[in-house]
């Protein structure tokens, strides 16, 4: 499900929390050069979810956190992105799973615009590459998250050639 209009923390929380869901995971699709490339890390592998595979910036939401303070905080150890307000776009899609201990969680994946700024990963993950946005399913990304990124370049019309 995702959501190109304005949506609040509270929209979502209520939404996962009818849907029996309390625990989340937040993302993000880092883009840059008029979202063309999408920002892919590679997990080390040793990880315990989903070993060696690339990935989106992401994690849990901890205890107290809303979902947007847990992505700054996740961009923050992932990628070294300076803290401040986040400029995401207006997008939002979810996924709900199991997490590794058992729990059903609901991940949401917000888009926000690369800053500029150096990528420095954190020692959860060992590499990382932009990847032209619509060559994201000759990745390793999982089902949920390719079509979380595919619901971005539906939403955006990122992988479509400009109209003239």
């Amino acid at each position: 499900m995702s959501s190109m209009g304005p949506v609040t923390f509270a929209d979502l929380d209520e939404a996962a929390r009818r849907a029996g869901i309390t625990r989340f995971s937040a993302g993000a699709i880092v883009h840059r050069n008029a979202r063309s490339e999408i920002l892919l890390l590679r997990r080390r592998d040793d990880d315990t979810s989903f070993p060696g595979a690339e990935s989106l910036p992401s994690g849990g939401v901890d205890p107290g956190e809303t979902v947007l303070d847990g992505l700054a905080r996740e961009l923050r150890e992932e990628i070294g992105r300076p803290g401040g307000p986040l400029p995401l776009d207006p997008f939002v899609t979810w996924f709900d799973y199991v997490s590794r201990h058992g729990f059903p969680k609901r991940q949401f994946t917000f888009a926000l615009p690369h800053d500029g700024a150096e990528v420095v990963l954190s020692d959860e993950h060992t590499a990382y590459r932009w990847l032209p946005a619509e060559e994201y399913a000759a990745s390793d990304l999982t089902p949920q998250v390719g079509a979380a990124v595919r619901a971005w370049l539906d939403a955006t019309g990122a992988d479509r050639p400009p109209r003239p």
